[in-house]
């Protein structure tokens, strides 16, 4: 399906202009960055660039878009039939997918004519700013769970596209599954789920819908204890599914008390290979809370397919450089008072210490920075010449987030409000 017209009509209003005057075919480099980190973040992760790639190859004007432009009067014929063979054949360079990053970072570098870059500002931001944010609370969460799991549970507390993408960029960041089912379709993230309450209530006992339950789905399952008394849900759960039983869910009420009396009861039933799941509203914090009590796995929704308390990075779409009346690239930049932007093309690498701990985010204009052998660069070729080069598995992102959340100092992990661990250094400036 098509994504043209996932956009804004500025940018084609602007198009039109730039065709007509002739600066649409200039070559120009705009880049997708954040100025800053959200309020209090440390660190943030680059998430979306899978799916980016996907809309990109569908970001194509056919009949029914055009037919929808024209009937509406939105632009131009002659912007329709430039419109109508549109097709990127520029370059973008890109952080890959899972990598953490900083206020200025160069994100995504796009460069081709300008008629063609500024139609992808619109589509690029929305799934950079979604997915990085969601990323971003994900991995904060699992860093908080530690070695515990983590399970994306917020399918119903978002918009049902949103919940897709929600659900595979928190994948990205460690979480180990997800309840949405369209999430393991597409992007392979692996999903679960038993029951709710509802099944509870559908039953004339507990007893009878644990034991249909685990009849259905075997003892393995995870029971969800607290429809009613939890301690009596904990016997009679045993009691129909063995001390084999897989896990118990809770919900509700006091979590880091309740979890110390069902792991004593349940060791006491035989149960101690029992797992106890809990849930209800977590969020980061609340994970860390839980850390000494007796948990084998957390579920999160609403806090996490909302970014926890900071639902969009504030990336932003900027040109950059262009070329002059001489064909020479120049670097432009805006000015405005708390919106100012640097121009030049951008290079990026992280500075490493011989331990491998990363020390700096090293931004430098118009050339390369200088790697001292222990540095990482940090952009990658993902469409060349129009072609998309750098799709890869999600296991990869989701490999290359843990990698590069490992290298941050100590302090990242805190969930205080702090500045970024790491500087952002400039060279070329």
């Amino acid at each position: 399906m098509s994504t043209a017209l996932l956009t804004d009509q500025y940018e084609l209003t602007m198009l039109q202009a730039a065709l007509a005057d002739g600066t649409g075919e200039r070559r120009s480099v705009f880049e997708l960055f954040g100025r800053r980190l959200p309020e209090g973040r440390r660190y943030g992760v680059v998430a979306g660039v899978g799916r980016a790639l996907d809309a990109l190859e569908e970001f194509r004007f056919g009949f029914p878009e055009i037919e929808f432009l024209r009937r509406e009067g939105v632009v131009d014929a002659a912007t329709l039939e430039w419109l109508a063979s549109y097709r990127f054949s520029g370059d973008i360079l890109g952080y890959p997918e899972g990598e953490t990053y900083f206020a200025q970072s160069p994100i995504l570098t796009v460069e081709g004519t300008f008629a063609e870059a500024v139609l992808l500002e619109t589509l690029l931001l929305s799934i950079y700013n979604h997915d990085s944010a969601i990323a971003s609370a994900a991995s904060r969460m699992t860093w908080a769970a530690g070695e515990r799991p983590c399970i994306e549970m917020g399918s119903r507390r978002t918009h049902e596209e949103a919940a897709v993408a929600a659900a595979r960029a928190a994948y990205v960041a460690g979480f180990e599954r997800t309840s949405n089912l369209a999430a393991r379709r597409r992007y392979g993230v692996p999903s679960g789920g038993t029951s709710a309450h509802s099944f509870t209530l559908l039953h004339d006992t507990e007893t009878d819908a644990f034991r249909s339950q685990v009849t259905s789905l075997g003892v393995g399952t995870t029971l969800l204890v607290d429809t009613y008394d939890v301690a009596e849900a904990v016997r009679a759960g045993v009691e129909v599914a063995g001390p084999d039983l897989g896990a118990v869910r809770i919900d509700s009420g006091d979590l880091a008390g309740l979890a110390v009396e069902v792991r004593r009861q349940l060791d006491s039933l035989g149960a101690t290979g029992t797992r106890i799941i809990v849930t209800s509203d977590l969020d980061e914090w609340a994970i860390a809370g839980l850390s000494a009590a007796p948990v084998d796995g957390y579920g999160v929704g609403t806090r996490l397919v909302t970014g926890s308390g900071r639902p969009t990075c504030g990336f932003v779409y900027k040109l950059v450089a262009r070329e002059n009346a001489d064909g020479e690239l120049i670097g432009v930049a805006k000015k405005s008072q708390d919106k100012a932007s640097v121009g030049g093309r951008k290079f990026a690498l992280r500075r490493l210490s011989p331990d491998g701990r990363a020390e700096a985010e090293v931004v430098g204009i118009g050339e390369p920075v200088a790697n001292d052998g222990d540095d990482r660069d940090l952009l990658v070729p993902l469409v060349t010449g129009g072609k998309v080069v750098g799709r890869e598995p999600l296991a990869a992102a989701r490999e290359r987030h843990a990698r590069s959340r490992a290298e941050l100092p100590r302090e990242a992990a805190a969930l205080q409000p702090g500045d970024q661990v790491i500087p952002t250094l400039w060279e070329g400036r």
